[in-house]
């Protein structure tokens, strides 16, 4: 079951593969901006993730936190996302995926642009820049991706489910959102 605007998120607490800190879901001081991605050394979540890092200053300006969740575990995870300046949450069980109704689908990697991030990715892992990821993954290679926005108390304030594995929200959407969520929380 998909999540809509409006839809509540329970509180609960996350722990960060990179460091055990907890994070709260929701954030009581910030908008979450909680991304599933789909396998640790994904190429096309690396492509993501790393114009999200590059304007990381901007979105927690915005008052924003970082939350991004990958459905492997732990310890495959830390080697991949260390450098990355926001919490990674590990679900290798998918129970966030499925609380979410975050899907897996053959549609995943059907769009262009999803091979366009593949081959850009892949070009990083190649130059070094990336690491390989293991080539049997537990959750599988077909998942989507979704983005949520969610408000201290909880609201869902926008949510999106990917339609193929390079359907995310960009920076500016992001930000959007957050300048819009400002007026309906103020």
């Amino acid at each position: 079951m998909q999540l809509d605007t409006g839809s509540i998120v329970r509180t609960r607490t996350l722990t960060a593969v990179a460091d055990g800190a907890p994070v709260a879901v929701p954030d009581p001081g910030h908008l979450v901006h909680l991304q599933f991605r789909r396998f640790a050394g994904c190429p096309i979540c690396h492509l993501h993730l790393r114009s999200v890092v590059r304007r990381h200053a901007e979105i927690e300006a915005a008052g924003i936190r970082e939350v991004v969740v990958f459905h492997s575990a732990a310890g495959e995870l830390r080697e991949h996302v260390a450098d990355l300046p926001f919490a990674v949450i590990a679900d290798p069980r998918k129970r966030l995926y499925a609380e979410f109704g975050v899907e897996s689908s053959h549609r995943a990697l059907l769009a262009a642009r999803a091979w366009r991030a593949i081959a850009v990715g892949t070009l990083d892992i190649l130059r070094g820049r990336a690491k390989p990821p293991k080539l049997v993954q537990g959750g599988g290679r077909l998942g989507l991706p979704a983005d949520f926005l969610i408000a201290p108390d909880g609201r869902v304030l926008a949510a999106g489910y990917g339609v193929h594995a390079d359907d995310q929200w960009p920076v500016e959407k992001l930000l959007a959102l957050a300048a819009q969520a400002r007026t309906v929380l103020a």
